[in-house]
């Protein structure tokens, strides 16, 4: 079967796949994607749930103001208007003048800029406002926050983010309550495996460089929505191909160039340029056993990822108006009322809440420690009612857990050195995914910067050079004065 000398095979229907696909289709170079599922979005999808009859997401995901390059794809393709933006956040601890016991009671904090302070002061009231850390605490927090914003990172011999709090002196209580809480929720990951470096990103980038970096923007319709239906037209209507449940079993290299693709079904395509697309796990085996820069890649097979989990839970009424929160102490840590976030959200067949658990290595296979699904479910349950009263009265309707068990690669020290670039050896080859060097962790942002940056190569070798990411964020006056940024 042949091909178009100048169009571009794209190998996998993610969100970095798509952000390729959607750059090359706006300058005009054609593009056939090929997608194994029946979807596009990859970890980013829905799947029915048919007790509750509703499309529900496999995982909660989330923006923040500080992801630039996201936030712009999204105006791009038109989907911008499907996430809100949380300028308030709902922070739920233990008070600190309640027992620390089973009876303890919990508070709701409210997290929000304030509009008279410049950035990143703004932030002030809000940390001191924290009704589970003490002020001793939050005058070692503040302290620590500097450190980390000026500390100058060796990334050849870096310590993990816990072993840096320890021997800067963070307290148990301040790691447990504000680091692990904010960390493990970002990068998705346990502290004693996040690098110094990103964990420094995340506080850099989300709440001290800029004003309005640390606002969340939560979906309000379906993933499937999202990534699959309006993106999937935005191409088409550019003259992109889009073919799913269509698996490719190999690319094919002849010498230093790449010459075409053949499917599962044994289909050959002539193409000079391919972009894999795909999870890292799955890079080798589409891949020659030999081929140019072979060994500049073997660093991805050192690679791990961490899962994430979610329980969803469908209650006879309402048990909180909030639309979220991010819980201190708790197995849980953040909930997602999904009947009131949703555009057109039905409440038939109950009201549905999302609660997700990040680095959840302990809810899965062996490490359960003996414990069922229904059991964690429960625990999650229990948990919601000691925060919320009425959940002690409403039935539990229907409830499932899931889990990504391949959710993110793991930010451990190191894993910088095994991130490979776009650009590889091979003549008309490219990689995108978030597990390429973007200087981003595993997020939403990073896939679609790396879609950018490969494409960004791909018209390099065109003779068509140009500049698409934006230029690095500036930092507010205060910023630059105070940490340095």
């Amino acid at each position: 079967m042949g091909a178009s000398q100048s169009e571009v095979v794209i190998i996998g229907g993610g969100l970095a796949g798509l952000a390729c696909a959607v750059t090359l289709a706006d300058r005009e170079i054609p593009v056939s994607l090929y997608e194994s599922r029946p979807r596009l979005g990859g970890r980013a999808s829905s799947f029915a749930d048919k007790q509750s009859e509703q499309l529900i997401d496999n995982c909660q995901h989330v923006s923040m103001g500080c992801c630039f390059e996201f936030n712009r794809f999204c105006e791009t393709v038109g989907i911008a208007d499907s996430f809100q933006r949380a300028a308030e956040l709902y922070f739920v601890g233990p008070d600190s003048i309640g027992p620390d016991s089973n009876g303890r009671q919990f508070k709701v904090n409210r997290f929000a800029a304030n509009p008279l302070l410049p950035s990143p002061l703004h932030l002030l009231p809000a940390f001191g406002g924290l009704s589970y850390l003490s002020w001793s605490d939050k005058i070692q927090l503040a302290r620590g926050l500097k450190q980390l914003a000026i500390a100058i990172i060796d990334l050849e011999n870096e310590p993990t983010i816990a072993d840096w709090l320890v021997a800067h002196g963070q307290s148990s209580a301040v790691i447990n309550r504000f680091w692990n809480v904010v960390l493990v929720s970002a990068l998705s990951e346990s502290l004693d495996r996040i690098s110094l470096s990103h964990a420094r990103k995340v506080f850099v980038d989300g709440f001290l460089r800029a004003r309005d970096n640390w606002q969340v923007l939560i979906p309000t319709v379906p993933l499937e929505h999202l990534y699959g239906t309006v993106i999937q037209d935005y191409l088409k209507q550019r003259g992109s191909k889009i073919s799913l449940q269509t698996g490719v079993e190999n690319i094919r290299i002849d010498g230093q160039q790449v010459t075409g693709i053949q499917l599962r079904d044994g289909s050959e395509i002539d193409c000079p340029r391919v972009v894999l697309a795909v999870p890292y796990q799955r890079v080798f085996d589409l891949l020659p056993d030999e081929f140019p820069g072979r060994e500049k890649l073997t660093g991805i097979q050192q690679l791990e990822s961490a899962p994430i989990t979610s329980v969803h839970l469908w209650f006879d009424r309402e048990i909180t108006s909030l639309p979220h929160a991010v819980f201190v102490d708790t197995l849980s840590q953040w909930m997602f009322n999904r009947s009131r976030l949703m555009q057109n959200a039905s409440t038939e067949s109950g009201y549905y809440y999302q609660v997700v658990i990040s680095a959840s290595h302990n809810l899965t296979g062996s490490a359960r420690q003996g414990r069922t699904q229904s059991e964690i479910i429960g625990e999650v349950v229990r948990e919601l009612a000691m925060i919320w009263p009425e959940a002690n009265a409403a039935e539990l309707l229907h409830s499932r857990m899931v889990t990504e068990h391949q959710a993110v690669f793991s930010v451990k020290p190191g894993v910088e050195q095994l991130r490979p670039s776009q650009h590889t050896q091979v003549e008309g080859l490219y990689l995108a995914g978030d597990w390429t060097s973007t200087g981003w962790p595993a997020t939403m942002e990073g896939a679609v910067r790396s879609g950018i940056q490969a494409a960004e190569f791909l018209l390099a070798d065109l003779d068509r050079p140009e500049t698409i990411l934006l230029p690095p964020a500036q930092s507010s006056f205060l910023s630059k004065i105070l940490f340095r940024l």
